[in-house]
């Protein structure tokens, strides 16, 4: 099915639905305040009440048409495929948390993790963002070269930890307890955030905790070359070059 979203309409169907995400994601947010005006507490109920009848007629039209959406698949099939698919899954739940308590009796606390899952909404904005939707994209098709760096990421970290405790454990018992301490003290040098709760007394500990972050850098490099590289390789592929531009330059008059 082609995509209209580059019409008129679909650019402000896309308008309107990200602006009633974002206002449901300022609305959550503003919920966690310990105390709000009496005019908040009587319009977010309201505000929550349309953005779900709106989440669902928007839910419920886009698996009428699935059909068009998978035009290969039989009316049957073709709906099974959205209800599986990943942005569907993400409608879904940002509407359960609406209609759960009234079908099945729901626990206070439950109901408050349920209240919490209307965050995912904000998951929504990537179906009416080609911004978002290229992120996506990225990072799908970059999916295992990333999963293959942050392997290599992981295991440098684990033998640093082992290394660091080793080092640090005998002269600095109560900072570096176990290799678990040490991952962590290995995870806040890499990230040079260095929270400053775990030192390194020992040369050997010091010397070890310069070259790891120094590591760091090279190490946090990688994934981020990586998705530049898959943005690059999706920008090409969204907005090719005309193969015949060279031969209109070369065909074109000299002034």
């Amino acid at each position: 099915m082609k995509d209209h979203s580059d019409t008129l309409s679909g650019h402000i169907y896309n308008i309107a639905m990200s602006v009633i995400i974002v206002i449901n994601v300022v609305f959550i947010l503003v919920d966690t305040m310990p105390t709000l005006p009496d005019w908040y507490l009587t319009t977010s109920p309201v505000v929550e009440i349309v953005s779900v009848i709106i989440f669902t007629i928007d839910y419920l039209l886009r698996l009428w048409t699935a059909n068009l959406m998978f035009p290969g698949m039989g009316p049957i099939r073709s709906r099974l495929r959205f209800i599986v698919s990943g942005m569907a899954i993400i409608d879904l739940l940002s509407i359960l948390p609406f209609y759960l308590p009234a079908l099945l009796p729901v626990d206070l606390r439950i109901l408050r993790m349920l209240r919490l899952i209307r965050l995912i909404r904000v998951l929504k904005l990537g179906r009416h963002s080609s911004a978002l939707a290229r992120v996506g994209r990225v990072l799908k098709k970059s999916a295992p070269s990333l999963v293959s760096a942050m392997s290599v990421i992981l295991l440098l970290m684990v033998i640093a930890s082992v290394l660091e405790f080793y080092a640090e454990g005998p002269a600095n018992p109560g900072e570096f307890t176990s290799a678990f301490s040490g991952l962590w003290w290995v995870v806040s040098t890499i990230t040079t955030v260095g929270y400053g709760d775990i030192i390194p007394v020992t040369a050997l500990g010091k010397l070890l905790g310069s070259v790891i972050a120094l590591l760091g850098i090279g190490l946090i490099a990688i994934p981020t070359g990586i998705l530049s590289a898959g943005f690059m390789e999706d920008s090409h592929s969204v907005d090719p070059v005309p193969e015949n531009d060279n031969a209109a330059d070369a065909s074109a008059p000299i002034a």
